[in-house]
C-alpha cells in the first residue's frame, strides 16, 4: 500500500497560495455558550471539594486528581479562547499562531501516550480551527469569490465496536448565493476508512468524494415554479431532480494508487478532539457536535 506523506485529513494537498488575513464574508466564531461550557464546568468542579468526606479529601491522590482536572479544563478553555475570532484559522497573525500552538501543546500533554478510545472518538465533531493549507484555501476562496460560501465543517467518525478500524466522513457545508440556501445549500463529503496503527496514529484511506443535499433558494424556486401560477408536472420534476441530485467521484480504482496517510490524534476526551496531519500537514481543533449531518 502506498502512503502519501502528510495529506490533510479533510482534503488533498493542493499548492499553498498566499493567504491574506482580511475579513471573511462568512465566519463562524465559537458561540459564547461553547466557550463558556468549559468555564462553567471548571466552576462546577471547585465547590465539590468541600463536599468530599474528610477521609477522602485529605488523600493526596484525590487532591492531585482534582487539581489536575481543574487545570485541564482551564487549559481547554484557554485554547478555545485563543482560536476564537480567527475565522477558523484564516485570520491569524504569526504571534497568534504561536500562542495557539503553545495552548495546544499544553492540552495535549494531559493524555499524551494513552491509547485511542474508539468509543469516545465515535460521533460528530465540529471544526473550530486549523492550520492546514488545503483547508484554509477553502476559506480564502470564500473570502475572494463572490459566488462561494463555506459554512460549517464536521468530521463524523463511525468506529464504535469496530475493533481498531472504522469510517470517517469529512463534511463541508457550502453554498452559492442566490441559487442555494445561505451557507448550507449543499454538502460536500470526503469519505475514508481508517485503521488504528499505533496508540495514537490512524491510517486513512480515502474512498470517494460526494456532492449531495442541494437546497435551492426561495428565489430560484420561485423562478422555476412561480407561487402565483399552478405548478406544472415539469416544474415539479425539476425541483425534485435538484433535491435528489447526488454526484459521487471514486478516489481509488484498480488503476489508481490509494490516496491516504497518517493522522495523529494528539488529544481526545468527551468534548474535544485535537489532531495533527503527520508530516506537517497542519493541526485541527474540534469540539463535540450534536447536530445531525
Amino acid at each position: 500500500m502506498d502512503v502519501a506523506v502528510a495529506p490533510s485529513l479533510l482534503f488533498y494537498s493542493f499548492p499553498t497560495p498566499a493567504l491574506s488575513s482580511s475579513s471573511s464574508s462568512f465566519s463562524i466564531p465559537i458561540p459564547k455558550a461553547a466557550l463558556s461550557h468549559i468555564h462553567r464546568h471548571v466552576q462546577a468542579i471547585r465547590p465539590t471539594r468541600t463536599s468530599i468526606p474528610t477521609a477522602i479529601s485529605s488523600s493526596p491522590i484525590a487532591t492531585t486528581t482534582m487539581d489536575s482536572e481543574i487545570e485541564l479544563e482551564n487549559r481547554k478553555f484557554e485554547l478555545l479562547s485563543a482560536v476564537n475570532d480567527t475565522k477558523r484559522g484564516l485570520a491569524t497573525t504569526p504571534d497568534q499562531r504561536s500562542s495557539i500552538e503553545e495552548a495546544l501543546v499544553r492540552v495535549e500533554s494531559f493524555n499524551a501516550g494513552e491509547p485511542i478510545k474508539l468509543d469516545m472518538l465515535d460521533g460528530t465533531w465540529r471544526l473550530q480551527y486549523t492550520s492546514a493549507p488545503d483547508v484554509l484555501i477553502l476559506f480564502q476562496s470564500a473570502e475572494t469569490l463572490p459566488f462561494l460560501q463555506v459554512g460549517q465543517i464536521f468530521q463524523k467518525f463511525e468506529c464504535r465496536d469496530k475493533n481498531g478500524q472504522g469510517f470517517v466522513r469529512n463534511v463541508v457545508k457550502w453554498s452559492i448565493p442566490n441559487f442555494l440556501e445561505e451557507h448550507e445549500g449543499a454538502t460536500l463529503l470526503v469519505s475514508a476508512k481508517f485503521s488504528v496503527v499505533s496508540k495514537r496514529n490512524i491510517y486513512l484511506e480515502f474512498e470517494e468524494i460526494t456532492i449531495q443535499n442541494l437546497k435551492i433558494s426561495e428565489e430560484l424556486q420561485a423562478l422555476i415554479a412561480p407561487a402565483l401560477l399552478p405548478r406544472t408536472f415539469l416544474s415539479l420534476q425539476i425541483l425534485q431532480f435538484i433535491k435528489a441530485y447526488r454526484v459521487q467521484v471514486p478516489v481509488t480504482s484498480p488503476q489508481r494508487r490509494s490516496v491516504g496517510g497518517l493522522y495523529y490524534l494528539s488529544y481526545l476526551d468527551s468534548n474535544m478532539l485535537l489532531g495533527r496531519a503527520v508530516g506537517g500537514g497542519g493541526v485541527f481543533i474540534f469540539t463535540r457536535a450534536h447536530a445531525s449531518i
